[in-house]
């Protein structure tokens, strides 16, 4: 079940290269909204928007992404300025004090992006696969920095509005193949490409497990893979419409099957407990 990717293939950020294949990394979620579906309002102050960021690589954290405007089912955008008031500041503030990880930003605004960008981020993370702001792609481009490219269907507010699909699996990897293509006409390396397939971003509870169970399809493409089901609703759903605060368990096993499955970063809420989880299965994988 495990899949290989070719060791000659890595991610490149400003100061470190991260070979894939290797080891699966880790991107620790830092919401700085007070209406995220899990971590809502506990991050909204700076100073513990702080703290936490530096928590979280003490725990483990590869990557830091931090998000100003919360996408979670029916959510309603803030004004940019909102957004980034929450972001710039807390990524400039880090890098100024030598943070130890590179720091992405959670946005579809390519102003948002490039402030941040400016500020010292390195990494840009777009739920809209590059489709909500038509000037995203051009800036990536420009700046030659890693950029997330998600599969969503409609947007926050809507994609939970009964989503349908006759195939989920070949219909997101079509998409990918026209929004990868669509990244490279605009000018952005291949190399700089991620993909990930949008646990819950516009998809029925059938859809997320499909998702999940083919996961490994999506190597195929040959492109850099993250997966985010920390705590989200199908987990939930699975125990029994259990709560957000209830998902643990569910939330890492899904991260190990995704682990095990191709994904080259898990994004998680629950920092400590994941890189725990990585790091176990690491040991028992290298021990072959």
């Amino acid at each position: 079940m495990v899949v290989e990717v070719s060791a000659s293939k890595t991610l490149k950020l400003r100061n470190k290269t991260y070979p894939l294949g290797k080891k699966n990394y880790l991107m620790a979620v830092l919401n700085v909204t007070p209406d995220s579906f899990f971590d809502g309002g506990r991050f909204c102050d700076f100073d513990a928007a702080c703290r936490r960021a530096w928590e979280v690589a003490e725990e483990g954290g590869d990557f830091l992404d931090v998000g100003g405007l919360s996408t979670r089912p029916g959510s309603e955008p803030v004004e940019e300025a909102e957004e980034l008031r929450r972001t710039v500041p807390l990524v400039e503030k880090l890098v100024k004090e030598n943070y130890p990880i590179p720091i992405s930003i959670d946005t579809y605004r390519s102003n948002v992006a490039e402030k941040a960008l400016d500020a010292g981020a390195e990494l840009v993370n777009d739920i809209s696969g590059l489709q909500f702001d038509l000037q995203m792609p051009a800036l990536v481009a420009k700046r030659s920095c890693p950029v997330v490219v998600m599969h969503i269907k409609g947007t926050p507010k809507t994609m939970q509005q009964s989503p349908h699909y006759e195939d989920v699996v070949e219909e997101v990897y079509q998409y990918f193949q026209e929004r990868v293509k669509s990244a490279q006409k605009a000018g952005i390396k291949p190399e700089k490409i991620i993909l990930d397939v949008g646990i819950g971003f516009g998809k029925r509870f059938e859809d997320n497990l499909k998702l999940l169970y083919y996961h490994s399809r999506f190597k195929e493409l040959g492109f850099p893979l993250l997966l985010g089901v920390s705590r989200k609703s199908f987990i939930g759903k699975v125990l029994n419409d259990r709560p957000p605060e209830g998902r643990l368990f569910g939330s890492l096993a899904a991260a190990a099957w995704g682990a095990l499955s191709g994904a080259d970063i898990i994004r998680a809420h629950d920092v400590a407990e994941t890189a725990d989880l990585l790091k176990t299965l690491a040991a028992i994988q290298n021990a072959s």
